[in-house]
């Protein structure tokens, strides 16, 4: 049973891939968020969805920094009413094994005495034990109750050793590769500059806006993101050109795949990053990123490397030497190497972890 958050399109990424891999056995999914703060409902029909204290209906009606603030207060206080249900859950349905997609659900699996795989997202790790006492004490709880940890990339392994001493399994953020090259493999004019991160102050969405009235090329900007804080968003969006575009939340995944197999540069540059699959899936759809330094570009395949220009954000003609940089690469088609299809394609991914860990519950 997976155990996460249904708005997420990484986590039932993942889950449909345990689905598929273990079907017909059921595989379920255990949430408590489905649509609320104005995201987009992901979850269907076919997802074998059970319900812990679904909170939707407790958030505010768009997402903010105070709707952050206050879905954490309802989170903490519903925590003895979540374990009390996840126990049940887990008790009626038989189950052996659960994997929790992020801190939080690892919380949960933990109080309820449950068999768990965690999987933390990056700022839970990387940034969040350093601003709170209390955070770090039931992380480093959470991460030493896990039967098994994975993580996406070395920073964030070498965080959780500094942080319980425990070594996580390295599994890279997999990506739908063989829908992206329905779209990648089909040559397009590329024209567009796309930010494809969150639109929050941690992705520094108004660092691009900046660059872009600073440059001598003034390219035409088009924003997409999957979440957005909205006090931060309203400011950006008053800096935007006649001729921007802000596309929003792009539903299907498939509908981005087409937008980034026609963009010249994807633009990703936030202050602290993990293992970005949104730049994954750029490259793999044939764009030039411009990216912050972080130690997981030293990890890609060389093929995927070259697609990237590291910006220095203190440069104020970055954009303009990213684009330059994307006119030449852009040039010839992205083909990816045996080794980036194998780190990458997410149904890999699940099966590197079904054989490594699912597999012992069953054993």
């Amino acid at each position: 049973m997976f155990v996460g958050n249904a708005r997420c399109f990484h986590t039932m990424d993942w889950y449909r891939n345990a689905k598929r891999l273990y079907h017909p056995r059921p595989v379920l999914f255990a949430t408590d968020l489905i649509d609320g703060e104005d995201y987009i409902k992901i979850a269907t029909a076919e997802d074998d969805i059970v319900h812990l204290h679904n909170i939707d209906r407790y958030l505010p009606r768009k997402q903010s920094r105070f709707g952050n603030i206050w879905r954490n207060i309802v989170k903490t206080v519903l925590i003895p009413f979540q374990v009390s249900r996840l126990k049940r859950i887990a008790r009626t349905s038989g189950i052996q094994l659960c994997h929790a997609h992020s801190t939080y659900y690892m919380v949960l699996c933990w109080l309820a005495d449950l068999p768990f795989i965690g999987t933390p997202q990056g700022s839970e790790v990387l940034i969040r034990p350093q601003r709170s006492i209390l955070y770090k004490y039931f992380s480093v709880k959470c991460l030493l109750a896990a039967q098994h940890l994975t993580v996406d990339s070395v920073n964030m392994q070498d965080a959780i050793m500094q942080l319980c001493g425990r070594r996580a399994t390295i599994v890279q953020n997999g990506i739908d590769i063989s829908a992206i090259m329905q779209y990648a493999g089909n040559e397009r004019k590329r024209t567009h500059v796309v930010s494809i991160r969150g639109l929050t102050p941690l992705y520094r969405i108004d660092e691009i806006v900046r660059a872009r009235a600073l440059s001598r090329t003034k390219p035409r900007l088009v924003f997409t993101y999957p979440f957005w804080q909205d006090g931060y968003k309203t400011e950006v969006l008053k800096t935007f050109e006649p001729h921007d575009q802000d596309l929003g939340r792009v539903m299907p995944k498939t509908k981005l795949y087409e937008i980034l197999s026609s963009s010249l540069l994807a633009i990703s540059i936030p202050v602290s990053d993990s293992s970005p699959r949104s730049v994954y899936e750029a490259i793999f759809c044939g764009c030039c990123v411009a990216v912050t330094y972080s130690p997981w570009i030293d990890a890609l395949p060389d093929c995927m490397r070259s697609r990237l220009f590291i910006v220095d954000v203190e440069d104020s003609l970055w954009l303009d030497k990213a684009i330059a940089h994307a006119e030449s690469i852009t040039k010839e088609p992205y083909r990816p190497s045996t080794a980036a299809l194998n780190l990458f394609d997410q149904a890999t991914s699940l099966k590197t972890v079904a054989d490594l860990f699912y597999c012992e519950s069953h054993s």
